[in-house]
């Protein structure tokens, strides 16, 4: 588990994107993407070195002291993705090695539940492809031939169905199908969004080059979507997930960093016409400006910027948009991986 980066952290070694990096930019994006100001602190971010020896013998981890040095330089990447999985909250430090083995299958199980159900609903979970065209009208009826919506080019990755085949027999065989459930018409409409996100999400990193990463990352979020039926999909989750399957090799530790995220983020997603999840957090944050730069308030106020509504964005997706995909990161996990991580921001700014 974990980033794949270099192992053998040196003082002197402190570029953290090369070009077998994860972190690495497509070279026609080089001059798109924001630069990266984080910088590793020998001493001070947490290395691989610092990590194991926080582990007692049978596998309980001082977190104090790993939560200490995290807080003074953040960690090193190459462990990244395991300790992020402690940060997150989806191993108690109290547990043994043998507990979280234990756990792990459990978890990895569970995914597994959850994943056949979905294929069951659309064979396309779990197949290595994804969706960018609806499979499902509006009033829940299956799409017959998605190859021919936009034309008979197929885009990387989508689920196609051949153009011979015969629609008499199509509509024989819905002819006895019984009609869908709301939750899984909901569900089945939201696929070819979240694909249209996913192939627009860290479009730059030579990581999503790969049509493998993006079908990971589509399942992940459509599996999360199936699970969480209040909330569902909604655009910006594919920024927080990201950097999980990123950092998280197997698509099950993936998914539950990206579950128990969500608890604590999930409702900056319940928006309707008449609320905004996170309305209070915008409150908290025209106070802040006010009290910190009466003049920029008193501006936003003029141009009727007072309620903060340019910083949704900024909020729900905890600043993946505004940072580099390092920096994000970085202020994540400094202040616990998106705990908080909107007043971490305007004070270091």
């Amino acid at each position: 588990m974990g980033f794949g980066g270099c192992l053998n952290w040196k003082s002197e070694d402190l570029s953290l994107i090369d070009t077998n990096s994860s972190y690495a930019v497509k070279p026609e994006h080089i001059g798109d993407v924001r630069k990266t100001r984080f910088k590793l602190r020998p001493g001070r971010t947490l290395s691989q070195r610092k990590w194991q020896s926080a582990f007692s013998e049978d596998g309980h981890l001082d977190i104090g002291v790993v939560l200490s040095r995290i807080q003074r330089g953040g960690v090193h990447p190459s462990i990244r993705g395991v300790v992020w999985e402690f940060l997150l909250g989806c191993y108690d430090p109290n547990s043994t090695y043998e507990d979280r083995n234990r756990l792990r299958q459990r978890k990895m199980e569970q995914y597994g539940i959850w994943m056949a159900e979905c294929q069951r609903m659309e064979s396309t979970v779990g197949s290595g492809r994804y969706i960018i065209k609806p499979v499902i009208t509006e009033d829940g009826q299956p799409i017959q031939d998605l190859s021919s919506q936009g034309g008979n080019a197929s885009e990387p990755g989508e689920k196609t169905v051949s153009t011979t085949e015969n629609s008499q027999h199509f509509e024989e065989a819905l002819a006895g199908t019984p009609p869908l459930e709301k939750t899984e018409v909901n569900w089945k409409r939201t696929l070819h969004q979240i694909g249209l996100d996913v192939v627009r999400t860290d479009r730059a990193l030579v990581f999503y080059e790969s049509e493998a990463n993006l079908a990971k990352l589509w399942t992940v979020l459509a599996i999360y979507a199936w699970i969480d039926k209040e909330i569902g999909y909604c655009q910006g989750m594919s920024d927080l997930c990201s950097p999980l399957v990123i950092l998280l090799e197997d698509e099950a530790d993936a998914f539950w960093c990206f579950e128990r995220m969500m608890r604590r983020l999930r409702g900056n997603f319940k928006s309707t016409t008449e609320f905004i999840g996170v309305r209070s957090q915008l409150s908290v944050l025209a106070k802040i400006i006010r009290t910190v730069d009466p003049k920029l308030h008193q501006h936003l106020e003029d141009v009727d910027g007072g309620e903060y509504l340019f910083a949704v964005r900024m909020l729900m997706a905890l600043f993946r948009r505004e940072f580099s995909i390092i920096d994000a990161m970085y202020l994540w996990e400094v202040d616990d991986v998106g705990h908080g991580v909107q007043a971490e921001y305007l004070h270091i700014v």
